[in-house]
């Protein structure tokens, strides 16, 4: 039996804008990742990127991006991000360490993942 910690990638391409899905997802990864026995990685997708920016006041969940998206990501996990994405450039300072993939890195991580979960 491996002792490999199960890996759970958690997919966000809902508009925070207009839905309370990628809070809900933000939480659910901060609660998953301080368990500490699962290996959790955030990719956004399109607007999702947004809750990784510097001014998340006018997404829907506010308060979730800001108190537990930094629970949820770490220094060699970074959330993962669209790259080429317009919503890149409109970050600012994101307060969370983020990594630009494409597609085929997307796959890659799926494929490594034990669970992939979509909001």
């Amino acid at each position: 039996m491996s002792d490999a910690k199960p890996r759970v990638l958690i997919l966000v391409t809902s508009d925070p804008r207009k839905s309370h899905r990628p809070s809900e997802a933000v939480r659910i990864a901060a609660g998953v990742a301080a368990w500490k026995k699962v290996d959790v990685r955030i990719y956004l997708h399109g607007s999702a990127i947004r809750v990784a920016g510097e001014w998340v006041d006018e997404l829907i969940g506010e308060d979730d991006f800001v108190r537990y998206l930094p629970i949820a990501v770490s220094a060699d996990s970074p959330v993962l991000v669209q790259a080429g994405a317009r919503e890149l450039a409109e970050l600012g300072d994101s307060p969370v360490a983020i990594l630009p993939i494409d597609d085929a890195e997307l796959a890659r991580f799926c494929a490594r993942s034990t669970n992939v979960l979509r909001f």
